[in-house]
C-alpha cells in the first residue's frame, strides 16, 4: 500500500492515474515476477540481487522485476508538498556534479523528455558520484546490461500510464509537475545509503 492516499499528489499527478498505476501496473509486475520465479532458487533473492545479474534471466523476469523495483523505488521518492530544492549532502553534490540546480533539472528533465517510447529518467550513484541516464522499459540503472550502471536514488517513470489520464501526450508538462512531488528527505537518504 502507498503511504500517502492516491489524491495526496493532485493536482500534479491525479487520483485516478495513481490508482490504476499503483493497484494495476505495478500489481501486474508483482503478479508475474512471483510467477515467473516460482518454485526456483532466485525466489529467495531480493530484487536487488536479480536486479544486477539480470542477464541471466529470461525476459519476464527482466521486464516485471524491473517493473517492480522502479515502482517500488518510485512511490517513495513522491510526497503530498514535496518539490523544492534539496539541501544537505545531496544538495552540495548536486551541485558539484551538474553545476547547478537549475542545469541538474535541465539534465534531468531533458533525460525524460527525449526517452524514445517507454521508460525512466534516473538520478543515480556510480563510483560515487552523481549521474544522470534514461533507460527503456522497465529497465534500471542497477541492472547488469544498463548503459549507466549505478544505484538510483532518484527515478521518474515516463511510461505514457504514469501521465496520460491527464496529460494525454504532453510528457514535458508531467515532467516539469513532477519536480512539484519530489520526496527530497527520501532521495536524500537514499544518497548517503548508496555512497
Amino acid at each position: 500500500k502507498l503511504t500517502y492516499a492516491f489524491n495526496a499528489l493532485e493536482p500534479h499527478i491525479d487520483a485516478r492515474t495513481m490508482e490504476i498505476h499503483h493497484d494495476k501496473h505495478h500489481n501486474a509486475y508483482v503478479t508475474n515476477l512471483n510467477a515467473a520465479l516460482a518454485g526456483k532458487p532466485e525466489e529467495k533473492l531480493s530484487i536487488e540481487e536479480i536486479c544486477k545479474s539480470i542477464s541471466k534471466y529470461p525476459m519476464p523476469v527482466r521486464n516485471n522485476g524491473g517493473g517492480h523495483y522502479n515502482h517500488s523505488l518510485f512511490w517513495t521518492i513522491m510526497k503530498p508538498a514535496g518539490g523544492g530544492e534539496p539541501g544537505g549532502e545531496l544538495g552540495d553534490a548536486i551541485k558539484s556534479a551538474f553545476g547547478s540546480f537549475a542545469d541538474f533539472k535541465t539534465q534531468f528533465a531533458a533525460a525524460g523528455t527525449t526517452r524514445f517510447g517507454s521508460g525512466w529518467a534516473w538520478l543515480s550513484v556510480s563510483s560515487g558520484k552523481l549521474v544522470v541516464s534514461s533507460t527503456p522499459n522497465q529497465d534500471n540503472p542497477l541492472m547488469d546490461i544498463a548503459e549507466v550502471k549505478g544505484t538510483p536514488v532518484l527515478g521518474m517513470d515516463v511510461w505514457e500510464h504514469a501521465y496520460y489520464l491527464h496529460y494525454q501526450n504532453r510528457r514535458p508538462d508531467y515532467i516539469n509537475a513532477f519536480w512539484n512531488v519530489i520526496n527530497w528527505d527520501e532521495v536524500s537518504r537514499r544518497f548517503k545509503a548508496a555512497k
